[in-house]
């Protein structure tokens, strides 16, 4: 059996994610100077492997698109060739020659840009997967990398780095571990942010939880009206499928609606408060889909609940001020405590 190598994706760049785009701390950097005259910055921690040449000459490189055949992935291969043709007498303990051919007929290494990674056993989410090449014996051409793409242009060339690694011999402990560490956070391609989405959610089912306060049934009532608007299409401004339930696990629910003592938006004051929580996969500072709406609401009359409630769920819906259902809209007091739903 051949050994197939992997890198797996940690974190998706949640809102809010924090920490080094890696999955362990590097200490050490390498500067050098790439045949363009560009600056390319290595980390240097992990195992120096003092390998021989099991490719023996130059390796000929193919490409094997994806399915839908619309990306053009040759540039991010030669980048990544061109990367160990640079760094693999450091890290690996031999030179590398590549010649890149992306449609040879008898290549020895072909990278397979698919829909999903689904060759390395025992693993999930994979977003690469390549043989560990450590002797020629382990070489029957053409050998075959497996590569997600569906990842931003910069993602798919570390990605290729790791892999192409493994074939040179590194493992997941080997230098450099900026590319050779086995978890990394990686971008998808742009995509369609969340509010110019009809639905910025995963599905159109939303579960609701109703957090502790005085007067609850009435409270209750309130907010079910708003739901309820929405779930009748709030005036055509979301997707007629929408439903909503709710629900007593707070860390499960898509919508979380509290009664702070005190807005977490604005301290001392009364009124509301409302945010989202969701992924932003293309890392263009956007969130791409919503998987938590809080809304705060902290000295309202209860007839007034309904109301505020129904205004966030529009900001929910990824909806703009102009864009919200007629009742939210430069509603007075009044209104705010009217049966606006009707």
């Amino acid at each position: 059996m051949k050994w197939r190598a992997c890198l797996l994706v940690v974190c998706l760049v949640l809102s809010g994610c924090a920490g080094t785009q890696f999955g362990r701390v590097t200490t050490h950097t390498v500067t050098e100077g790439p045949p363009t005259g560009e600056t390319e910055t290595v980390t240097g921690t992990g195992t120096i492997a003092d390998l021989s040449n099991p490719w023996g000459g130059p390796v000929t490189v193919a490409i094997n698109d994806s399915p839908s055949g619309s990306r053009d992935y040759s540039a991010d291969v030669r980048k990544a060739l061109d990367y160990w043709e640079r760094n693999s007498e450091r890290y690996a303990g031999y030179s590398i020659q590549y010649d890149f051919a992306p449609n040879a007929e008898n290549p020895d290494l072909v990278v397979n840009f698919v829909d999903s990674v689904e060759s390395c056993p025992r693993v999930n989410h994979a977003v690469g997967c390549a043989p560990y090449i450590t002797d020629a014996a382990q070489i029957s051409p053409p050998m075959e990398i497996d590569v997600d793409g569906s990842f931003s242009n910069e993602s798919t060339v570390l990605i290729l780095k790791h892999e192409l690694g493994h074939t040179l011999g590194l493992n997941h402990s080997s230098a450099p571990q900026s590319i050779m560490a086995a978890e990394a956070a990686l971008a998808a391609r742009p995509m369609t942010d969340a509010t110019n989405r009809d639905l910025p959610w995963a599905d159109a089912s939303f579960t609701v939880y109703l957090g502790q306060t005085a007067d609850r049934p009435a409270v209750k009532r309130q907010v079910r009206h708003a739901l309820d608007y929405y779930a009748d299409g709030a005036a055509g401004t979301v997707p007629s499928n929408v439903s909503f339930t709710f629900t007593d696990d707070r860390s499960a629910a898509d919508v979380l609606i509290q009664f702070p003592d005190t807005l977490p938006c604005s301290p001392g004051t009364t009124g509301s408060c409302g945010g989202v929580r969701g992924t932003d996969p293309d890392r263009d500072g956007a969130l791409e889909e919503y998987d938590r709406l809080t809304v705060s609401i902290s000295g309202v009359d209860t007839d007034a609940v309904g109301w505020y409630v129904g205004y966030w769920l529009g900001y929910g819906f990824g909806l703009e001020e102009p864009e919200l259902a007629p009742p939210f809209r430069h509603a007075s007091e009044r209104e705010k405590r009217s049966e606006w739903w009707t």
